[in-house]
């Protein structure tokens, strides 16, 4: 199996946009302006020499590269992009494709020969839309997805039970598909610090820390074991999310509320589309300068909007009284249609 990642892929549709971006700095997020609150959406490879990485305020990535390009965010622009991608995948001949987001995917396909087959789709992916791509093979899809790494930029790797220990057992835990920093600082904290120390763990040992089901699902992470099917059947959100960095600080109860009015109805009509009911809600506050905090409970099933807003309103009692608010976020959950495969979507907040 194939794990297809698109290299640079906002940045790379701009350049190809603006030809004469080509081999310069550029950094894309919220509207380009770094006197605004936003944050990296993506950033060219010129540009993450200076250290500027997604999620980085936007401010800080304009004084890491002075000379930089700074664009907006152009979300239709990257859609359709993307859509001539997996297009162009699902063309391939024998493939199965999973999409993951934008500018990823994993292609499910038998053949003798992975590599000649790889360079094949990049090649066919370069004809159709000009934007180049790494492709990762493994004998799971941990393995193919982590394997792209190694293969950035244009170029092809394989991870297999056979090398996987050798490349990745020296290194920390951090690098593994679904461990973060804090987790990883977590696994440090019990002894386990490398890949190969996490692959020899005892699964059972995970459990106290973290839960029955994670626990040796990290112990399987560090093996690079899962599943070897790639499952093209469309994915379906569990829920929506919407977030807002305001500009200037929320500090009067009005503008709060006003806010989480908005808010609201951002989500629920993102929920509307699906046909399905709230069943949960989590509320996401980050104050003035930076001290993010979460609020979440479950709900009666309900399609009812003023129902919504009004459990909504209920989490904001929770907020810390008299403190400025820089940024809201709200996830409404639904319920999943029987025999879907669960999803998320890649234009969203990223919760």
């Amino acid at each position: 199996m194939l794990h297809v990642d698109m290299d640079q892929f906002i940045a790379a549709v701009e350049i190809l946009r603006n030809p004469e971006l080509a081999g310069k700095p550029v950094i894309v997020g919220g509207r380009g302006d770094p006197t605004e609150r936003a944050v990296v959406s993506t950033a060219s490879y010129e540009a993450r020499a200076f250290g500027v990485g997604s999620g980085m305020p936007l401010r800080i990535a304009a004084r890491k590269v002075p000379d930089a390009v700074l664009l907006p965010v152009d979300r239709d622009a990257y859609t359709a992009a993307s859509d001539e991608v997996m297009t162009t995948l699902r063309a391939q001949p024998g493939a199965t494709v999973q999409v993951l987001g934008w500018d990823e995917a994993f292609v499910g396909v038998r053949t003798a020969d992975p590599e000649g087959y790889a360079r094949r789709l990049q090649q066919a992916v370069l004809e159709r839309t000009q934007l180049h791509c790494s492709v990762g093979i493994g004998d799971t899809l941990v393995r193919a997805k982590v394997a792209t790494g190694f293969g950035k930029p244009r170029g092809v790797f394989r991870l297999t039970a056979d090398n996987w220990l050798e490349v990745m057992g020296a290194r920390p835990t951090a690098d593994l598909w679904g461990v973060g920093s804090k987790i990883s600082k977590r696994l440090a904290a019990g002894g386990i610090t490398t890949v190969a120390q996490l692959a020899a763990t005892d699964p059972q040992t995970l459990v106290a820390e973290f839960g029955p089901r994670m626990g040796p699902w990290y112990a399987q992470l560090g093996r690079g074991d899962g599943t070897r099917v790639v499952d093209d059947t469309p994915w379906v959100a569990r829920g929506h999310s919407r977030e807002t960095t305001y500009q200037r600080n929320l500090s009067e109860p009005d503008e709060v509320e006003d806010a989480l009015r908005e808010l609201t109805a951002q989500v629920l009509e993102d929920v509307a589309a699906e046909g399905r009911p709230v069943i949960g809600l989590t509320l996401k506050v980050r104050y003035a300068p930076f001290v993010t905090r979460t609020f979440a409970h479950r709900i009666a099933s309900t399609f009812d909007r003023e129902t919504v807003l009004a459990e909504v309103l209920a989490l904001a009692g929770r907020f810390e009284a008299g403190r400025a608010i820089r940024l809201l976020g709200l996830r409404a959950e639904m319920p999943m249609p029987e025999d879907a495969r669960e999803g998320h979507t890649p234009t969203r907040s990223g919760w």
